[in-house]
């Protein structure tokens, strides 16, 4: 919101400090000169200043050190377009509005909350480096003998899913000769043909994929699907220990950081008085009451589906170890 107190003008008082300033020492010329530099620009009155210019650049990553000032310069120069329209919201008092005053509220919480999590982490301890090499050697499928696969998969829900008659067929059959098996049974499934690295491998049943040779049908069970997974062909892409240590920590720590929040958050649910006021145990009414039963998962939905969270954190923190 604009303050009035930043448009004011003091011409008069701007000369006679001015004069006291030629009248001082160096020092206190250098000291002055430096609370200046603290303001970047002035946007009718309103001032941006050198910290919100570097708290920009603090939360922007890659910038290459001789694009800095052409990168300190954009930034001041979205700042001025942010005030402009800011100055414009407050003068039509959009910031009023119901709506808007719900979007600060909630990005106060937000901001708050993440400050929190923020100060709750800081205190963690770093993974070591021992740590992140027994990983490394506890998982060599992800690492020493990690493969690029190219999967023919099939993916059907868990429930009602003919597991004995699926292990038998992989035994000693094609996965045409299971699809028409499923055709005829009229097991609901999507397939798909994909190119996976290691890491994207659910780590539930990548060890056990891992076993198999090109051209084997393996059956996997997940907690909401099953995956018949035929290993079409498959590759040796080994990541050296030296080049996964740094990502491993950072997997490390990343795991550690969501089970501190997730123990912070049980023990202060156990604390807490928490009331809830509306009735969410009855059905939903009106549009949702009319929705359709949801249909099977297309093959994209489901195949993302049989992810686990864990292997979701490891695709993200060992991704790109070719």
């Amino acid at each position: 919101m604009t303050s009035s107190l930043s448009r004011r003008r003091y011409p008069l008082l701007a000369l006679l400090l001015a004069a006291a300033f030629f009248s001082v020492t160096a020092c206190n010329k250098d000291k002055e000169k430096k609370v200046a530099t603290q303001v970047a620009a002035k946007v009718n009155g309103d001032e941006i200043s050198v910290h919100q210019i570097n708290n920009v650049l603090a939360r922007t990553q890659g910038i290459p050190p001789e694009m800095a000032d052409k990168a300190r310069r954009e930034v001041l120069d979205k700042l001025i377009d942010q005030q402009l329209a800011v100055q414009q919201a407050t003068d039509k008092k959009l910031d009023r509005s119901p709506e808007v005053m719900m979007a600060i509220e909630a990005a106060k919480q937000e901001i708050l909350a993440r400050a929190y999590f923020d100060q709750l982490l800081a205190a963690q301890a770093k993974p070591s480096a021992e740590e992140a090499k027994k990983y490394f050697a506890e998982h060599p499928q992800l690492f020493a003998q990690r493969r690029v696969y190219n999967l023919q998969e099939i993916v059907m829900p868990a429930q009602g899913a003919p597991l004995a008659k699926l292990r038998e067929l992989a035994a000693g059959n094609s996965i045409e000769d299971i699809v028409k098996y499923l055709n005829e049974e009229k097991v609901r499934f999507s397939a798909n043909a994909v190119t996976r690295p290691a890491e994207q491998v659910p780590l539930e049943i990548l060890p056990k994929l891992a076993e198999l040779k090109d051209g084997q049908i393996g059956v996997f069970e997940l907690p909401n699907v099953v995956s018949v997974i035929r290993i079409a062909a498959s590759q040796s892409a080994a990541v050296e220990e030296a080049t996964a240590v740094p990502r491993i920590q950072q997997f490390l720590a990343s795991k550690a950081a969501n089970e501190a929040v997730a123990a912070e958050l049980k023990q202060l649910k156990e604390k807490a008085k928490i009331e809830i006021v509306a009735d969410f145990s009855k059905a939903d009414t009106g549009a949702n009451a009319a929705a359709p039963a949801a249909e099977p998962a297309k093959p994209e939905a489901t195949a993302a589906e049989a992810k686990s969270a864990a292997a979701v954190n490891v695709e993200k923190s060992v991704a790109g170890l070719k």
